[in-house]
């Protein structure tokens, strides 16, 4: 066996190692993929508790599933756009039901998330000064909060009592502002005792989230703005509203997001059958699917439910990015 030597008077080059290109690839691969890694856990949950049911969902809302064909759904007959025309059609007694629904839901809505914003922002700027106690009640302001769903709402239910409950036990025999004791949990007034559940349990949220923006505010600018001779009310309009603008817009969209989709509230404090003054769309959509057991137009109320909350945030995000935009230039 022959083997040739280099040229006299060239020295052989060493082989190039792969190695620091490899690795420093290698190291490139591991920083990408590390925190889709992390993540793959809560997209496999989130695959099999959202998608899939909504998926399936949307499929339901094409057939005719009535107390006849839910044993076997997949071989139910076929529908095609029937459950959304009897949804949308306003003329008709399941749509008429279904726009009152939704517009006792909008301004049940509005008033709720107004008031959790103005309550919660109100008592986190109290809560912004130093005084004797004021880690307590904070605590204390939580406490709505805190509470499981189920346990706060039928104590509220206990209270909305016609005979023996605290609110007419307060509002008629010890203050005297009605002439007899009201009914709180059926007719009209069923609209006011839901929202007083509503804001009692959400407000809180909102106070914790505007506490926390307004410890990124620098209080030089407070300062700075009380030797230039602000007042208390300027500098809440002046620094503290506009410095809280991004926490306020997430926000507000949260809470719109929760009360417009809230089913334990209504349910927990009405039953199965909400009364027509307080019958949001989320209770509604459930007697329409189990209780009359059609779930097919159940199915494409819940589709025309989630498209309409679709187009809202994305709206409201578009228009909040374009504010930003705005005035950051």
């Amino acid at each position: 066996m022959t083997t040739t030597a280099p040229p006299a008077g060239t020295q052989a080059l060493p082989e190039r190692s792969p190695g620091p290109a490899r690795r420093r690839r290698t190291g490139r691969i591991r920083r990408i993929g590390l925190p889709y890694l992390l993540l793959l856990p809560a997209l496999l949950l989130e695959l099999l508790v959202h998608l899939v049911p909504m998926v399936i969902g949307i499929a339901m809302s094409f057939k005719e599933l009535t107390q006849f064909s839910i044993r076997d759904w997949g071989s139910a007959p076929w529908s095609g756009t029937d459950n959304y025309r009897l949804s949308v059609g306003f003329h008709g007694a399941v749509g008429e039901a279904l726009l009152h629904s939704f517009f006792v839901t909008v301004v049940f809505t509005l008033l709720s998330v107004g008031l959790c914003w103005l309550i919660g922002t109100t008592a986190a700027l109290y809560m912004q000064d130093t005084f004797r106690g004021r880690g307590l009640l904070r605590a204390v302001f939580l406490v709505p909060y805190a509470l499981p769903v189920y346990a706060a709402v039928i104590t509220w239910a206990f209270m909305f009592q016609h005979d023996n409950g605290l609110v007419n036990h307060v509002l008629h025999d010890q203050l005297h502002l009605t002439g007899k004791p009201s009914f709180w949990l059926i007719g009209d007034n069923s609209f006011y005792a839901l929202l007083t559940v509503s804001v009692w349990k959400s407000w809180p949220f909102a106070f914790l989230v505007v506490v926390a923006g307004l410890q990124n505010i620098p209080t030089e600018l407070y300062e700075a703005a009380a030797l230039d001779g602000a007042g208390r009310w300027q500098q809440i309009r002046r620094i503290t509203l506009p410095s809280l603008r991004p926490v306020n817009q997430v926000l507000v969209l949260v809470l719109f997001l929760w009360t417009f989709n809230d089913f334990n509230t209504p349910y927990v404090l009405f039953g199965k059958s909400a009364p027509e003054a307080a019958d949001l769309i989320s209770i509604h959509i459930y007697q329409s699917s189990f209780v009359t057991w059609n779930f097919g137009t159940g199915s494409a109320m819940s589709v025309l439910l989630l498209l309409f909350l679709l187009v809202v945030t994305g709206g409201y995000l578009l228009l909040t990015s374009r504010g930003r935009r705005t005035t950051d230039v």
